[in-house]
C-alpha cells in the first residue's frame, strides 16, 4: 500500500488515525517525517532543544503492539514536542533553559508527561523556551535560554517567537510535530501561538495537573496545547486534562472535564453567541485595529451578536498586586521543585540559583538580568499578609469584577480581544517590547483562553483570544472552531529574513 504524503499543514491530527489502524501509515513514519523536517528547517529557528532518543523505538513498539492491542488512545503514534520546563523521567533532561540544570534529568515524568504517553503519544522531544519561562528579568529577550540560544520567528526570521513557550510555537508552526505543550503563566501559551499563527489553549488552572513542572505561580500556572488547528488542540487538550492526587488544585478536574473537546467543534458556533470586545484597542500597535475589526465582522457575519465592554480592569490595574503573588509563590514553588530533583542538580534552591547565575554571569547573563530572582528571594513565605491580600485582590479585579461581571451583566458566552501585538523585532539590549495584550485577564483569574490565528501585518502574525470562566473549554472551543472555520487565515511560515514593506 503506498504511503500517504504527510502534510502537517493539511491534515488534522483525527485523520492520521484511521490510517495509522488501518496501518497505511505508521508511528514510525510519522517520527521519521518529523525529525527529517526537524533536520532541514530547526537550523533556522532553533526550537528543539534536545531530541529524545528513544523516539523511534518508543514508535516501533506502538507499531509492533498495534495488531493485538489496537490503538492505545486518541494520540496513537504522534509525534509531539514538550517544552523544556516539562520532567521526562527518561534519557532527556529538563532544565528550563538553564545552564543551572544542564545535563540533568527529572526522576519520572510530570503528570501530563504520563498522561500523553498513556494516550499513544511518541514524545518527540523537549522544546527550547524563554529561560525559566520569562521569570528571572523585566527586561528579557523572549525566546532566548542560556542553555538553547535564541529561538526566531519562521514568518520573519529578525522577530520575536514570542514567550515563554516559545519553541513550542515554532515548532508546530514549522510541522516539526503533530502538536506540542506548552506552559503558562501570563501569556506564555497564547502569545507565542499567537505569534507564530497557531491554536493555543490555556486551560482552566486546574483541569491539567502541574506536578513535575517547573513552576512560577501555583495561583496561575498551568500546561496547554499548541496545534496548528482548534480541532487538533481540542484533541491534545482531552489527553491532558485529569486530576492528580500530587496537584490539589486539580481535585475537581475529573468532574470537570470533558470526555472529548473534539465533540464541541462546532462550525455554527458563533450563530446566536453574545461576544463582548473592548471598544478601544488602546496599548496595540498599529494595524491591530484593522484585523481585530475584520475579525469582529466575520464574528456579526457567523451570526454572533457582538457588545462592547468598556470598564474591564486594565493590566496596570492588577500588575502590582500579581507582582506580589508570583514573587512569593516562585520563591515557594521553585524551592520545594528543586528540592524534589535530587542531589544530582547544581543548585537546590532559588538563593543557590542566584549565586551559581553571578558566578556564571558571561554566560547565563549576557544580555539581561535576574532582577525578577532578586525580588522574590526578598519576599516572605505564603502565609505573608501582604501576599494574602494580593491575592484577593487580583481575584476580585479580574474574576467578580472583571470576566464574570461582564459575562453576567451583558449575559455573554465570552469575551474577545487580540491576544497581542504582531511580533517585534529581537531585541538583546533593551528586551521585548511588551506592547498590547489580553493575556492577564485569564491568566490572572485562572480562567481559561484560547487563541486562533486572526490575520497578517505585513505578514507577521495576529491572534484573537477567547475568554470565559471557569471550566467554560468546550465555549470557546465552539465559539474558536466557528470562528476559525469562518475566516481560515493561517498560512504557514516562510522563513523569510525580515519583513518586506
Amino acid at each position: 500500500m503506498e504511503k500517504p504524503e504527510l502534510d502537517f499543514d493539511t491534515i488534522d491530527m483525527a485523520a492520521l488515525q484511521p490510517l495509522i489502524a488501518s496501518r497505511a501509515l505508521s508511528a514510525r513514519d510519522l517520527v521519521e517525517h518529523c525529525l527529517q523536517r526537524i533536520d532541514a528547517l530547526d537550523g533556522r529557528v532553533n526550537a528543539v532543544i534536545e531530541l529524545n532518543p528513544d523516539a523511534m523505538e518508543i514508535a516501533e513498539g506502538l507499531d509492533r503492539d498495534l495488531p493485538e492491542t489496537g490503538l492505545k488512545g486518541p494520540l496513537h503514534g504522534l509525534p509531539v514536542l514538550i517544552k523544556d520546563n516539562i520532567d521526562t523521567g527518561d534519557r532527556m533532561t529538563t532544565t528550563a533553559g538553564s545552564l543551572a540544570l544542564a545535563g540533568s534529568s527529572a526522576k519520572s515524568d510530570a503528570a501530563v508527561a504520563r498522561r500523553l504517553r498513556a494516550a499513544g503519544a511518541v514524545i518527540l522531544g523537549k522544546t527550547n523556551l524563554s529561560e525559566w519561562a520569562n521569570y528571572r528579568s523585566s527586561r528579557s529577550t523572549s525566546g532566548w535560554s542560556s542553555r538553547g540560544g535564541q529561538t526566531w520567528n519562521p514568518y520573519a526570521l529578525d522577530r520575536t517567537p514570542g514567550g515563554s513557550s516559545s519553541g513550542s510555537a515554532v515548532a508546530v508552526a514549522c510541522g516539526f510535530a503533530a502538536a506540542a505543550v506548552g506552559t503558562e503563566t501570563d501569556g506564555s501559551i497564547v502569545s507565542p501561538s499567537s505569534m507564530n499563527s497557531i491554536v493555543g489553549i490555556k486551560p482552566t488552572v486546574g483541569l491539567v495537573s502541574r506536578t513535575g513542572i517547573v513552576p512560577i505561580s501555583h495561583s496561575l500556572d498551568t500546561s496547554g496545547p499548541m496545534a496548528r488547528s482548534v480541532a487538533d488542540a481540542a484533541l491534545v487538550l482531552g489527553a491532558m486534562a485529569g486530576s492528580d492526587p500530587e496537584d490539589p488544585a486539580t481535585v475537581d478536574a475529573d468532574v470537570r472535564r470533558s470526555a472529548d473537546y473534539t465533540a464541541f467543534l462546532d462550525i455554527e458556533g458563533l450563530d446566536g453567541a453574545r461576544i463582548g470586545v473592548p471598544p478601544d484597542l488602546a496599548g496595540f500597535g498599529m494595524g491591530i485595529e484593522r484585523i481585530f475589526d475584520d475579525a469582529v465582522a466575520a464574528m456579526r457575519d457567523a451570526g454572533a451578536t457582538i457588545v462592547d465592554i468598556p470598564d474591564m480592569p486594565s493590566r496596570s490595574d492588577v500588575g502590582p498586586h500579581a507582582s506580589i503573588v508570583l514573587q512569593t509563590e516562585f520563591k515557594a514553588g521553585l524551592n520545594v521543585y528543586l528540592g524534589r530533583r535530587g542531589p544530582d542538580i547544581r543548585v537546590h534552591s532559588l538563593e543557590e540559583l542566584i549565586v551559581f547565575n553571578k558566578a556564571n554571569k558571561d554566560k547565563v547573563m549576557p544580555y539581561f538580568p535576574q532582577d525578577l530572582f532578586e525580588k522574590s528571594a526578598l519576599r516572605g513565605g505564603l502565609d505573608d499578609l501582604d501576599y494574602l491580600e494580593a491575592r484577593k485582590t487580583c481575584l476580585r479585579l479580574t474574576r467578580e469584577e472583571g470576566i464574570d461581571r461582564a459575562l453576567s451583566e451583558h449575559r455573554l458566552d465570552a469575551l474577545a480581544g487580540p491576544t497581542i501585538d504582531a511580533p517585534w523585532l529581537i531585541d538583546w539590549v533593551s528586551g521585548d517590547n511588551r506592547c498590547g495584550s489580553t493575556s492577564y485577564l485569564a491568566a490572572i483569574s485562572g480562567y481559561p483562553s484560547i487563541t486562533v490565528p486572526a490575520g497578517y501585518r505585513v505578514g507577521l502574525p495576529v491572534g484573537i483570544s477567547f475568554i470565559a470562566s471557569a471550566w467554560q473549554e468546550p465555549t470557546l472551543i465552539r465559539l474558536a472552531y466557528a470562528f476559525e472555520q469562518a475566516t481560515k487565515v493561517r498560512t504557514p511560515p516562510t522563513f523569510r529574513e525580515t519583513v518586506a514593506f
